[in-house]
């Protein structure tokens, strides 16, 4: 095999196999420093995504103790006049 037929062989290989390869979706090589800065914007959006939905559950978390300190901790009077006043509404 000459040098020529070697190239030719070599080139119609990678070809093949790229195209295998986009048509089964198989990402070969790791898709270098562009894939896996892609790959490390992606993860810092769902980390983001994820701590703001963190955050608001924190909120409300705190606000719902709020509420129960104040049940908790309100003389027993004002809670009660408070109970009547929602029932009367």
């Amino acid at each position: 095999m000459n040098p020529f037929e070697m190239v030719v062989l070599i080139v119609a290989i990678v070809t093949v196999g790229r195209v295998a390869s986009a048509k089964y979706g198989v990402n070969i090589g790791g898709g270098g420093r562009k894939g896996r800065r892609m790959e490390a914007m992606q993860a810092q959006q769902v980390d983001d995504v994820e701590a703001a939905r963190l955050r608001a559950e924190v909120t409300r978390l705190n606000d719902r103790i709020q509420v129960l300190e104040r049940l908790a901790t309100d003389p027993a009077k004002r809670l009660s006049d408070e109970i009547d006043a929602l029932k009367n509404q």
